[in-house]
């Protein structure tokens, strides 16, 4: 069984940045693509980020030339670094990667409040 494991979020003042990582656990298998999604209160879940198996890689337009996508060391791993955070890139971020279906994290909270 795969799970997914983040870390990295919490509370910064706007402009500050912060680094989510993630990790896939329970396979042998590459992830066909590993991604970041955000769901702010009462809005719909959106992509922020995503890397596929080529390394190739997309971004909401509301965070390009801010946040920047990459793989860790270890296998089927990842980290968002996010810079120049807004108050409106508050949400829970959850970490996707995709195997023979998509799997899902927990959720970790960002907050960016003065």
């Amino acid at each position: 069984q795969v799970q997914l494991v983040e870390s990295g979020g919490g509370l910064v003042q706007p402009g500050g940045s912060l680094r989510l990582s993630c990790a896939a656990s329970g396979t042998v298998n590459s992830a066909i693509s590993m991604g970041w999604y955000r769901q702010a209160p009462g809005k719909e879940r959106e992509l922020v980020a995503i890397i596929n198996i080529n390394n190739s890689t997309n971004y909401a337009d509301s965070v390009k030339g801010r946040f920047s996508i990459s793989r860790g060391n270890a296998k089927n791993s990842m980290h968002l670094q996010m810079n120049g955070l807004k108050p409106e890139d508050t949400a829970v971020y959850y970490c996707n990667a995709h195997f023979i279906r998509p799997y899902w994290g927990q959720g970790t909270q960002v907050t960016v409040s003065s």
